[in-house]
């Protein structure tokens, strides 16, 4: 039987004043038609009517280390007739002990209620219900990270059932703790360069490192988890015959001679540089990909992911949206590595992640661009975010990064043709919510000021 907050507060109450009562019983007896009240202080002091007895008889009601002065004596006093009954000195230990005992039990009492409270359901989101014909059983590697728990949050709320493999190394817990617990939903620590062996219908490999600061720190874990993490999934797929989409990214174009970059472009890669084993673990998971399509008939979808942004970003991740927002609501200069002039194109997250569904979903198995054609530099991009907050940092300028690519737009006439995708969130919509969102990252003081889910309102048109 599940109790409600207000019930359990009722039982509490009860408890207490249930303990009070026995304790004063088995002291001083029953007397029948009387309302006792307990007080410590002098005989002659005028007992609980001085407000300093009141406030004597407090302490040694909460606190059973304080012992009474001497001459003191316990009293019991009965308001139905004003009599005053003085206990033995020698009485006055029990008394306390009882007191000490009496707090125990109410001790026991609230750890009986904080147990009952754990195992009141937690409130989730309203999911869609689907029957077990249309539920899919989903995997997303890397579903605790920036990307991959918003893609959570839309699969949890098509009533879909969702597992979430993920190492941690840059996901967060917190990013899906909204979803523990609820039956559609099933975290799992792993790593995925280790097999996995589950049953799904579909999965999305998110997993690997995505900013420069966090796959540089360990480049022999990117590469690995970029192929044999990848030939993992590809095997799983294989296995129960799920369908697979591969989340590549732009950086395999490289530093693109091309402009803006379909996919029928190579790339331009520099396979011993700085960001090498980011581009071309990426490259090699394609690879991966379409070979196990052609020869073990692996149903693939690849994804090339160009610059995102939204809430969940790591604050450190060495981003420009991140970098650019957190120096901005700090007051901090805004610094731009080289001149500026490089371009870069910032989709939304949410559109990401209808992308990546609509993708799933097609039948088109070549590699599809998913990215906001809309080209800014990145001092342009500076000054936005700056107007946003409402700062009067300065843009500073710094050396340029090895290997930074300097154009960056993707062609994403596949995506329309075939997927009917576009991005829809205008840059300075999407930036009001991310901006709001490293407000309350910023202010934080616990963990319980933290960022809770709210499903966004979806277009039915």
């Amino acid at each position: 039987m599940v109790l409600s907050k207000r019930k359990m507060k009722q039982l509490f109450a009860f408890g207490v004043a249930t303990v009070l009562v026995v304790c004063l019983y088995k002291s001083w007896g029953n007397p029948t038609g009387a309302k006792l009240t307990l007080g410590i202080g002098n005989a002659d002091a005028g007992l609980l009517d001085n407000e300093v007895d009141r406030t004597r008889y407090e302490h040694h009601r909460f606190d059973h280390r304080l012992k009474p002065d001497d001459g003191e004596k316990v009293v019991l006093r009965n308001v139905e007739n004003n009599n005053v009954l003085v206990g033995a000195p020698g009485d006055r230990e029990a008394h306390l002990e009882e007191l000490h005992q009496a707090k125990k039990q109410i001790l026991v009492l609230e750890r009986k209620i904080q147990e009952l409270e754990g195992r009141i359901p937690r409130r989730y989101p309203d999911v869609t219900f689907l029957n077990y014909k249309n539920r899919k059983r989903i995997l997303i590697t890397g579903g605790a990270g920036f990307v991959g728990s918003h893609l959570v949050d839309y699969l949890m709320m098509q009533g879909h059932e969702v597992i979430v493999a993920d190492n941690f190394f840059t996901g967060r817990k917190r990013n899906v703790e909204h979803w523990l617990g609820h039956e559609n939903f099933e975290l799992i620590h792993h790593d995925i360069v280790n097999p996995l062996f589950i049953e799904v219908d579909e999965i999305y490999h998110l997993a690997s490192p995505a900013s420069p600061p966090h796959y540089m720190y360990n480049p022999v874990k990117t590469i690995k988890t970029n192929t044999l993490g990848t030939i993992n999934m590809l095997g799983l797929a294989k296995r129960v015959g799920a369908k697979v989409l591969i989340a590549s990214t732009s950086e395999v174009y490289g530093d693109p001679d091309v402009h803006p970059q379909p996919e029928t472009y190579w790339g331009h890669v520099n396979p011993i540089g700085p960001r090498a084993c980011y581009d071309e673990g990426k490259r090699v998971a394609e690879t991966l990909s379409y070979a196990y399509a052609k020869q073990e008939n692996v149903n693939v979808r690849v994804a090339r992911i160009f610059n995102t942004y939204g809430p969940r970003m790591h604050m450190n991740d060495g981003r420009v949206v991140s970098n650019f927002i957190i120096q901005a609501l700090q007051n901090q200069s805004i610094t731009m590595y080289g001149s500026g002039k490089q371009t870069r194109s910032f989709q939304y997250v949410s559109d990401l992640v209808d992308g990546m569904v609509a993708l799933m979903a097609s039948n088109y198995t070549q590699p599809v661009n998913l990215g906001n054609p809309v080209e800014r530099t990145i001092e342009d991009f500076a000054e936005i975010i700056r107007d946003s907050v409402g700062c009067k940092s300065k843009i500073v300028e710094l050396p340029a990064v090895e290997d930074d690519p300097q154009r960056r737009k993707p062609d994403i006439s596949r995506a329309k043709k075939y997927l009917n995708w576009e991005p829809r969130v205008p840059l300075k919509e999407g930036l009001i919510k991310t901006i709001e969102y490293f407000r309350k990252e910023l202010a934080r003081s616990n963990h319980s000021q933290r960022n809770i889910f709210v499903p966004e309102a979806t277009d039915k048109e």
